[in-house]
């Protein structure tokens, strides 16, 4: 009998590894067949008490009549945004329940995902959980703005074209034909088993942007008034804005430590599944922290040699950017006492901190400037949010037929999928008006030349 046809016959989680094992004793006794086990369990559902001694059910009986764990509580937590799935908030209620959760926020682009959702924010004390930060470690935007009058975008489209096809690599397992340099290779990558053994492939994949919804594009800024952070006075500009992450490196870091902390869950909270957690004060949560500050730096290195091969090949200097991870957690003060915040899918927002909001292929992003809002956690969207699956959009949309459609309207996509259409995402200027307590917007970009991945395969 499989796990669900056991928890058909009534048997709780917790008592399901039992049971597998006592059937595969008792019928390897000889003495039971498969019809005669389904039979004596339902019986020891209806009455566990009068089975406690049976030979090889004993302990399933045992098990039933343990008390069950009290019903997991969520704490509160604070919701912005009109366009928020239910799903999203199980998730987030869920989160809010785990045992050292202090604080949670959901941002107006919040989506389901897995284990925390997309868009969702969470402080903890004194633990980390893998999957709340996200498979894609570090996954971050970065805008360059260039030396270059934005017209030449089109009256030099070839070069524009050229330099993002060369100056990147998209897909799954996408390399440079000749492994990139920067510092951040120099690092100490042996802090952990699993880095130390993607150190290699960390290499190859240096200065490329994967798949999913990572992007390279140009596009024309927009500053209408001079803000000294930024160090812009008021115009258009080109620029070259990009969002990727760590990987096939990320993407394992995280999957070793998620493993590892779902094996350590205590039983009663295996409810929790991909929510598992990692003590910060034992080896595993120092091993996880220090793996994913190293993600954090690849990733921004990822970004820079992204940066200074299209910059090269175009033949253009940056002026001045701004960037920032959005897959990430963070030891922060909150309420006077150090909490671990994740941001899955969310901008840090501190006061006076700049950031980046994408939105599509085909709408703006924006450069905007932290409020610091004491109940986001100091966070904001990360972008508009999905509000269509990658299924159900490439079941609905032909990527060519879209692609026509954007070029009439000033946009040239040079590949992307069909689940990364624009129709499957929420309206960022919607979002962006959903969070002005959390962010001050002091420039927008819209896209011009897009690059994407085509392998419809999704890497956060």
């Amino acid at each position: 009998m499989n796990p669900t046809q056991l928890r058909k016959l009534g048997l709780p989680d917790d008592a399901v590894p039992e049971a597998i094992r006592a059937i595969q004793t008792a019928i390897s006794s000889g003495a039971f067949n498969s019809k005669h086990v389904k039979s004596l369990l339902a019986e020891i559902v209806a009455d566990p008490a009068a089975h406690i001694a049976h030979e090889h059910f004993g302990e399933v009986a045992q098990r039933l009549l343990e008390p069950q764990p009290a019903p997991l509580t969520p704490i509160p937590y604070r919701t912005w945004g009109s366009e928020i799935d239910y799903a999203a908030h199980a998730q987030m209620r869920q989160a809010c329940s785990l045992p050292m959760a202090v604080g949670g926020a959901l941002m107006p682009d919040a989506h389901v995902g897995y284990g925390l959702p997309i868009g969702g924010v969470l402080a903890l004390e004194g633990a980390v959980v893998p999957y709340a930060v996200g498979v894609d470690i570090a996954c971050r935007m970065k805008l360059s703005v260039l030396d270059i009058a934005p017209d030449e975008m089109d009256h030099r489209y070839e070069r524009f074209r050229a330099a993002v096809e060369n100056g990147t690599r998209f897909g799954v397992g996408g390399t440079h034909e000749t492994p990139q340099d920067h510092p951040v290779m120099d690092a100490d990558w042996t802090v952990t088993r699993v880095t130390r053994e993607h150190k290699d492939k960390a290499r190859k994949q240096l200065g490329t942007s994967g798949s999913g919804n990572h992007f390279v594009e140009f596009g024309v800024l927009t500053v209408t008034e001079r803000d000294e952070q930024f160090g812009l006075d008021a115009g258009s500009y080109t620029a070259l804005l990009s969002h990727s992450g760590s990987r096939g490196v990320g993407s394992s870091v995280c999957d070793v430590y998620s493993r590892m902390a779902q094996a350590r869950l205590p039983r009663k909270y295996q409810e929790l599944g991909r929510l598992a957690w990692l003590d910060m004060d034992d080896d595993a949560g120092q091993e996880y922290w220090a793996a994913m500050n190293l993600m954090g730096d690849y990733a921004a290195a990822n970004h820079a040699v992204i940066h200074r091969l299209v910059t090269k090949l175009l033949g253009a200097r940056v002026i001045t950017g701004v960037e920032n991870h959005h897959n990430f957690a963070w030891k922060e003060m909150h309420n006077g006492r150090e909490v671990i915040v994740h941001r899955k899918g969310a901008t840090p927002a501190a006061a006076n901190v700049l950031g980046i909001i994408p939105g599509t292929m085909a709408s703006p992003a924006f450069v905007v400037k932290g409020k610091d809002h004491p109940e986001s956690f100091a966070s904001a969207s990360h972008g508009a949010g999905r509000c269509m699956s990658r299924t159900a959009a490439r079941d609905k949309y032909n990527f060519r037929a879209v692609q026509k459609d954007l070029l009439a309207k000033g946009v040239r996509v040079i590949s992307a999928g069909s689940d990364e259409v624009p129709y499957v995402y929420k309206d960022i200027l919607k979002v962006m008006a959903e969070q002005t307590d959390l962010v001050e917007t002091i420039a927008r970009f819209d896209p011009r030349i897009v690059k994407m991945s085509d392998d419809g395969r999704a890497e956060d």
